[in-house]
């Protein structure tokens, strides 16, 4: 649905959803005579909030006779009316500082810290996704007669291990053998691949050692294509201090729903990854689950130019986009740089 105002109208629904992101009460019209800037009388700011109320994008709580934003509001005004607020020197350094080269799971754990320091709300990061396995190098390191220690070292650094038990003692030299000869082969690609070259290349290798390179590649297709969680997720305490969300326990038990469920919010980061930029979820506008006073601010984010996960802040609709907005942005291309090699 869209929706066309006049400029008036514009800066009245600008004005009442500023002053409620700020204080949290309904906003008559005394308020938004006093920060509009506009000069008009009462009985004309009235009749500009009964049609907007019309046209579904505030309402009149039954309590009070001020109006709050409806979720077609807040999509409307962070569409066409929002003006993001640039981060301050001291907070963009504090996101540089922490998000520097390190151990990638680190450095993921500390981006969703920082989101939700930053914005006092529930912070999540996507693991980066891996392309099909792909590897550098393997080793093979006898820790007993029958136990072997695969290392793997995938193509973006990280190193996995994974013990093998096999059915009979392989000699260090066996072992060299085996691992050389994947190395030589096959590194770089997938272990997927490389398993299918290997059955094609059976009858050139010894049966015993190809038995023993079978079970590597399948364990080290494992060892870099699994992560232990798909995401990150910080800061779901603060969302208990959100009184539209603390003081109404159905939104509440939903909320946490959405946190257990881990599907519901990969599903929200994976349609960050199919748009460019920081992207907003109102409400239930993801099809997911999701509460009716809950918002999602997304990024994506590269690894060496491909597109591997996604940064996100989790909050209430009455959050202030101009600041999250900019925190979103800033730690997803921050973390890009810092998963990506020289």
């Amino acid at each position: 649905m869209r929706v066309m105002l006049d400029q008036r109208a514009q800066v009245l629904l600008k004005t009442l959803i500023e002053r409620y992101i700020a204080e949290g009460q309904p906003v008559g019209s005394r308020t938004l005579s006093r920060h509009s800037g506009l000069d008009l009388s009462p009985a004309t700011i009235r009749n500009v909030m009964a049609d907007l109320e019309e046209l579904g994008l505030i309402v009149s709580p039954h309590t009070s006779a001020g109006r709050i934003p409806t979720a077609l509001g807040y999509r409307l005004f962070v569409d066409s009316l929002l003006v993001t607020k640039p981060l301050d020197s001291a907070q963009i350094h504090q996101l540089e500082d922490h998000l520097h080269p390190d151990n990638p799971q680190r450095v993921v754990q500390s981006a969703s810290q920082l989101l939700s320091q930053l914005t006092r709300f529930a912070g999540v990061v996507m693991v980066p996704r891996r392309r099909a396995g792909t590897f550098r190098h393997i080793e093979f390191l006898r820790l007993s007669d029958k136990r072997i220690l695969l290392i793997v070292v995938a193509s973006d650094g990280d190193v996995q291990n994974r013990i093998l038990f096999t059915d009979r003692v392989y000699t260090p030299s066996e072992l060299t053998e085996a691992a050389n000869f994947i190395n030589t082969h096959y590194a770089g690609q997938s272990f997927e691949t490389a398993r299918a070259k290997l059955h094609g290349e059976l009858a050139a290798l010894r049966e015993d050692l190809s038995t023993l390179m079978n079970a590597a590649l399948d364990a080290g297709n494992k060892a870099v294509s699994d992560t232990t969680e798909p995401y990150v997720i910080s800061g779901e305490r603060n969302l208990l201090s959100v009184e539209e969300l603390s003081s109404d326990m159905g939104r509440l038990r939903q909320l946490f729903d959405l946190f257990e469920q881990r599907t519901s919010i990969l599903q929200i980061l994976d349609l960050s990854l199919r748009g460019h930029g920081v992207q907003i979820f109102i409400g239930g506008e993801t099809g997911i689950a999701a509460p009716d006073a809950v918002s999602v601010v997304t990024a994506p984010y590269e690894v060496n130019g491909e597109l591997v996960g996604a940064v996100g802040v989790i909050g209430p609709t009455r959050m202030a986009y101009d600041r999250v907005i900019p925190i979103v942005d800033i730690t997803a291309k921050l973390l890009s740089g810092a998963l990506s090699q020289e």
